[in-house]
């Protein structure tokens, strides 16, 4: 029996990888904190149900001692790098903590896997945040990288690092470049998730304005549990390479924001405050609250980025053509998969 060792998974991607392993008769293993541990109902949600097959051992990623004990113990034959600081916004606002996480966890895994397990095969999960200021539409493998957020300059140093240990100690080091992936386990921080469970809230009145930043900015959206297939077929592989993984569409944030609504049936109205300050933004939003038999969409100047990534596309051929792999689930699939998640909560 093969035994795959999974960081991050209790995210969203961790979580279908961990069904998608067992079902592929793998022993599970995963890296998690000790106070999700200590509080698994509400720590490990979104492997509750499947936490009894699972090994978990205590751990974090951030300490090198820790990764090391781990990887030692279980020796795993695979491994997928999937714990990281991922929201943007958020790494603006603390990149310390984002290289922290991002560049020395990745070292630790990486380094374990070198003195403990060298015939281990390790994904690494890397973004399409990565080309930032795309430097040609759509991106491949080749694409130059021009990241635009501390998290996306902190997954570059990791890639970096994965292809730095490839070619000076032959590990098997590979890396997926995921363009965006959604599915109902989404993070509320994320803004997808954020504008399903205000629609659902919407939708059972408990809300009438969703406030968002940038609407015009382009995204490769896909479904999360298309997106795990292809890790596990990188690592199938007999040379370890990197892949782009996308749809191969991309949709603006306000292309999401319609296929929300339309399929919770409802309509809004779009008011557009980015150019006010944020106190002016704010008191205005406060009216419209009021206005309880409306629904609004609102662009506030805190929800835009420093700087912006505007039209990420990725260009999926070479894992089509090497991994056999393609995405499934359709973009008006996924939102009216994520609503419908969203308002049976809601009313739940």
């Amino acid at each position: 029996m093969k035994k795959a060792l999974v960081t991050g998974i209790t995210g969203q991607d961790g979580s279908y990888l961990a069904e998608f392993l067992l079902e592929k008769g793998y022993e599970v293993h995963g890296i998690v904190r000790r106070a999700a541990l200590e509080d698994s109902k509400a720590r490990l949600s979104r492997i509750h149900h499947v936490k009894g097959k699972l090994i978990l051992h205590a751990g974090d990623i951030g300490i090198y001692s820790s990764v090391i004990h781990v990887i030692d113990k279980i020796k795993p034959d695979e491994c997928y790098h999937l714990a990281a600081q991922s929201f943007v916004h958020e790494s603006f606002h603390d990149p310390f903590s984002t290289f922290k996480t991002n560049v020395d966890g990745t070292m630790h895994v990486l380094h374990a896997i070198k003195e403990k397990a060298p015939k281990c095969k390790l994904y690494f999960a890397a973004t399409s945040e990565m080309f930032g200021d795309v430097q040609e539409v759509p991106q491949k493998e080749t694409t130059k990288f021009h990241p635009r957020s501390p998290y996306g300059v902190s997954k570059v140093t990791g890639f970096d690092i994965i292809r730095n240990y490839r070619e000076s100690y032959d590990l098997f080091g590979c890396s997926g470049i995921l363009f965006n992936h959604e599915s109902p386990r989404r993070g509320f921080e994320f803004v997808t998730r954020k504008i399903t469970q205000n629609v659902a809230k919407m939708k059972v009145g408990k809300e009438n304005v969703l406030v968002l930043g940038n609407l015009e900015a382009r995204r490769d959206w896909g479904f999360a549990g298309d997106y795990i297939k292809a890790m596990w077929l990188m690592l199938q592989q007999e040379k370890p390479e990197d892949y782009v993984v996308a749809t191969g569409e991309n949709h603006s944030v306000k292309d999401f924001v319609d296929a929300a609504f339309l399929a919770a049936g409802l309509n809004y109205e779009l008011v557009d405050l980015h150019m006010m300050s944020p106190e002016m933004a704010d008191m205005k939003i406060e009216e419209l609250r009021k206005d309880k038999g409306r629904l609004f969409v609102v662009q506030h100047p805190m929800f835009f980025r420093p700087a912006e990534v505007h039209n990420l596309l990725g260009d999926p051929s070479k894992a089509k053509m090497n991994l056999g792999w393609q995405p499934e689930v359709s973009f008006q699939e996924l939102v009216r998969m994520m609503v419908e998640e969203d308002i049976r909560q809601m009313s739940g």
